[in-house]
């Protein structure tokens, strides 16, 4: 099968479909003649699919997969702009979690919806590890705590000592104040020799996060898990991740406690014009 097919019937020659390629694979060799594929153009195609998404005539295939095996587009129930504004506005980071587990179907929900953020060059080098036992997450927890403990022996830098050692203190006392008592952790990691794969993972994430609030749950980062897993074996051990891969970031997950009323102020955008 042709690596990309042409319904000619459908076409109309305006040429979108080119002008949209972000490798610029396909071309129009004559004014009024159906597109085609550059020379080896199977070998630059990073397969996003944009060709046949951005037609509207539904007329173009790639590999064999044309428009009617895709998911359209629904105008119909898109939110407007003052809806996304204040979606985004209103959305908080959730530190306090209730007792009750998700689901693994709701689990899979997010991870189905984060797929779809954009990787660099379509690579798709995300990789998910998802902790759904309370136990575990302890365990964990307390594996960063050991790395604090480590640090905090062997650090001179007032501020880092001041902020680690209150959540050492905190832990003591019974308080988990690292992965907060979530019912789920969420980390996204890749293979570490894939280049840009770290904002990959990143944007992936903050899209389960924005994914998570619109069900009603909560979210949170979870820095001192992921930064703590780039530098403690035992840690990285706990984790398992496979044999080359690294964290990039993690997420507790669960449902809030409590709801938020009020958006607080932030700082002013800080601009450089050129």
């Amino acid at each position: 099968m042709s690596f990309i097919k042409i319904d000619t019937d459908k076409c109309q020659r305006d040429r979108i479909c080119g002008l949209e390629c972000p490798g610029k694979l396909i071309v129009f060799p004559e004014k009024d003649s159906y597109p085609k594929p550059v020379e080896h153009a199977d070998e630059f195609c990073i397969h996003c699919g944009h060709c046949v998404a951005v037609c509207p005539h539904g007329a173009l295939s790639l590999e064999g997969i044309g428009p009617e095996s895709l998911a359209a587009v629904n105008p119909d129930i898109l939110p407007d702009q003052s809806q996304i504004d204040h979606f985004l506005i209103t959305r908080r980071s959730t530190r306090t979690f209730k007792k009750k587990p998700l689901s693994r179907q709701q689990l899979e929900e997010l991870i189905d919806i984060a797929r779809y953020a954009p990787t660099g060059s379509n690579k798709q080098q995300v990789y998910w590890l998802i902790v759904e036992d309370q136990a575990k997450i302890q365990h964990l927890a307390g594996l960063v705590i050991d790395w604090m403990r480590m640090l905090l022996a062997q650090s001179q830098d007032e501020a880092l000592n001041s902020r680690y050692g209150r959540l050492v203190e905190a832990w003591d006392k019974g308080i988990d104040r690292v992965l907060r008592g979530a019912p789920h952790v969420i980390m996204a990691h890749s293979p570490g020799d894939v280049f840009g794969a770290g904002t990959d993972c990143v944007i992936s994430l903050a899209y389960l996060e924005l994914a998570a609030y619109s069900r009603g749950l909560g979210a949170c980062w979870a820095g001192f898990l992921n930064t703590a897993a780039t530098y403690h074996p035992p840690l990285q051990e706990a984790l398992g991740l496979p044999d080359g891969h690294v964290p990039h970031g993690a997420l507790m997950i669960g449902y809030p406690v409590y709801k938020y009323h009020r958006i607080p102020q932030r700082e002013p955008a800080r601009i450089i014009w050129r």
